[in-house]
């Protein structure tokens, strides 16, 4: 559900060309999941190709690649493992959301409100085991490496920041801040729109960064009691938190009582929720088993076939976005060799 730390968090515009050379650390699954919601028709429905195949997150991930690989940024993609049992309760919820999402989505359909149709298709997403393989595959055509997580593949994401394998993570949650994230990059994309909820408007979105370090100066935490004001607000270890308790208040006692045993009024609440366990979740995650990470060079035969053949993409319009690519980096290299001699 993603936990929403913006009223405290004080975030910096950051342009796509200052990431230029630097590492940035993806969490896979939430970034497939918005291509699977957004990048839908006019009905709500995913694109598919002439197969009955879904590639709306092939489309996602090809063209948000190439681009950001064009201004010569590293990319790694994390996958998570398995869930944590304290999940469970976070994974029915979202199982139940889309279900009720995908009966409002048949009703709307049926009634011809292709508006809504939309909005309910949206929340159906469904993230299969072929769409996984196919994402992996993918990138290893675009040169770029992912890594399995143990766990959570923010929790991984995290841990290459702390090592300093990566500058920063990308995700549009903030729990990663949780984890333990050096920096958490929102919004990265080369450029993009947003639609204002409920109302056919949309709004320019320009990347930004959170500095972890700066978030804990001005609030006067520590990472523990960052991630107890998590717990206060909910996680996806403990939906929903304690009722009536949002950043502000979670922040107001954090400060005033240092930790959640200490605050009193939420005693018998607190009974309930296993903070202890959830705390261990954040601080404590398996680090992921890192052999070595390669960013290698586009296989571009291999993908034109593997998009344009077997997943019917435009050829001309695939080409353009990797004629891109290679224009960069021969200008870059043109640059460099300019520079030693």
């Amino acid at each position: 559900m993603g936990l929403d730390l913006k009223p405290l968090v004080k975030s910096s515009p950051i342009t796509i060309s200052e990431l230029s050379g630097k590492v940035i650390a993806i969490d896979a699954y939430n970034t497939i999941y918005q291509f699977l919601a957004t990048i839908r028709g006019i009905t709500g429905e995913l694109l598919t190709n002439n197969n009955g195949e879904v590639t709306s997150h092939l489309s996602g991930l090809f063209y948000r690649n190439v681009n950001l690989l064009a201004e010569d940024i590293k990319l790694i993609y994390i996958f998570d493992g398995k869930p944590s049992p304290l999940k469970s309760k976070e994974i029915d919820r979202r199982r139940q959301v889309k279900q009720d999402a995908l009966n409002k989505y048949q009703e709307a359909i049926t009634a011809g409100r292709f508006e809504d149709a939309r909005k309910y298709g949206q929340a159906t997403s469904v993230l299969t085991d072929k769409m996984v393989e196919e994402s992996k595959m993918i990138l290893t055509l675009l040169g770029i490496p992912y890594i399995q997580a143990p766990s959570e593949g923010e929790a991984a994401a995290a841990q290459l920041t702390q090592s300093n394998i990566a500058f920063a993570c990308a995700s549009q949650d903030y729990d990663s801040l949780l984890f333990g994230a050096k920096r958490l990059i929102r919004n990265l994309a080369i450029s993009g729109k947003r639609k204002v909820p409920n109302r056919n408007v949309y709004v320019d979105i320009e990347p930004e960064i959170i500095e972890q370090q700066q978030l804990l100066n001005e609030t006067g935490l520590n990472l523990e009691q960052l991630v107890d004001i998590g717990i206060l607000m909910g996680t996806d270890f403990n939906p929903g938190g304690i009722p009536g308790i949002g950043p502000k208040t979670a922040l107001k006692l954090v400060r005033e009582h240092n930790k959640l045993e200490k605050i009193e009024k939420i005693e018998a609440s607190l009974v309930n929720i296993p903070y202890k366990e959830i705390r261990e979740v954040f601080l404590k995650q398996e680090a992921p088993k890192i052999n070595g990470i390669e960013f290698n060079e586009i296989n571009y035969d291999a993908l034109v076939n593997f998009l344009c053949t077997e997943k019917n993409f435009s050829v001309a319009r695939v080409n353009t976005s990797l004629d891109k690519v290679k224009k960069s980096i021969t200008n870059r290299n043109q640059s460099l060799e300019k520079w030693f001699k």
